[in-house]
């Protein structure tokens, strides 16, 4: 229904009220649109919100209206005693609403086409993606610095000794003080570049990884993985060569450690096809190609034969 500034609301409600204890009749089309607030108001708000909201309203109602003034009454003060209570609880919901949406509704933004940039309170600054969408809590940055991201972002954030910023993306998190850095998520493949400062991201099933600039985290798109790659600078304007710093696997499939290391080391590794489906843990950190394999092979109780850019694992 159409959206109404909340005073109209508001002079709408006592019209109604007015009408009420002159006895005059509230039209048809005024009863269905009050229905129509209830049920908008009812999906606006959530149901503690909703209860707060009426337990205020009743606990007021009662320093107001005592039981003596009723008795004194009875004819005509009770009947107008509910109506005016049941016109005052609607206004009071109806302000409810507004105060949700203005003090307590997160905000969202979503970039639709193009590039959307977000400029937060703390000073930090926010690049969205087309696609994307960051959700922000109405105590940010007060009480803590924490936002949600669905798709691709980079974030410029302003240092603060008092609240880390911290991101919560699909499946993962990163936690910072004050840097430039860029979340990716494409799918099942998650990815943070760090460009300046320092940064923690955790990702569930892999302990928490600590980046410096020039270096990325990503989980290769395969659950309970974690891998660093440092990217060399050439020179100040481009990115030289990439180098696999650490690359660990937690209850992962040998199927999907093995397309890993064949993409990464842009070799072919050949394994019994009954072993594709165990799982295995294995940190390769710090190792080259031919002992990563030997590794792998060792943890399968299997021997390693090469032939050329091809190991083959067998018994």
């Amino acid at each position: 229904m159409k959206k109404l500034k909340y005073k109209n609301i508001q002079a709408f409600v006592f019209r109604l009220w007015e009408r009420e204890v002159s006895g005059e009749e509230i039209s048809d089309k005024e009863t269905e649109l009050l229905h129509q607030w209830k049920i908008s108001i009812e999906n606006n708000l959530d149901k503690k919100h909703m209860e707060y909201s009426k337990e205020r309203v009743l606990l007021a109602l009662e320093s107001y209206f005592s039981q003596t003034a009723i008795h004194h009454h009875p004819s005509g003060f009770r009947k107008y005693f509910y109506q005016i209570a049941a016109v005052i609880l609607l206004l009071i919901t109806l302000g409810s609403v507004f105060t949700y949406n203005t003090f307590f509704k997160p905000d969202v933004y979503v970039a639709e086409a193009v590039n959307q940039k977000v400029h937060l309170k703390d000073g930090s600054v926010v690049t969205l993606f087309p696609g994307a969408e960051l959700t922000i809590q109405k105590s940010f940055p007060e009480d803590t610095r924490v936002v949600d991201l669905k798709g691709d972002a980079i974030f410029s954030v302003a240092k603060s000794k008092k609240h880390p910023f911290i991101v919560y993306a699909e499946g993962f998190s990163t936690k910072v003080l004050g840097t430039v850095f860029k979340i990716t998520q494409t799918g099942n493949d998650k990815a943070v570049d760090l460009y300046e400062g320092k940064v923690a991201v955790s990702s569930a099933g892999v302990p928490v990884t600590f980046l410096k600039p020039n270096q990325k985290w990503t989980n290769f798109g395969v659950a309970r993985t974690a891998a660093v790659i440092s990217f060399k600078k050439a020179n100040q304007s481009t990115i030289g060569s990439a180098s696999l710093l650490s690359l660990s696997f937690n209850d992962v499939s040998v199927k999907e450690v093995a397309d890993v290391l064949q993409k990464n080391y842009n070799i072919r590794i050949i394994y019994p096809k009954e072993t594709a489906e165990k799982k295995i843990t294995v940190d390769f950190t710090g190792g080259n190609t031919d002992e990563n394999i030997e590794a792998l092979a060792f943890i399968l109780g299997l021997e390693v034969h090469k032939e050329k850019h091809t190991y083959i694992l067998k018994r």
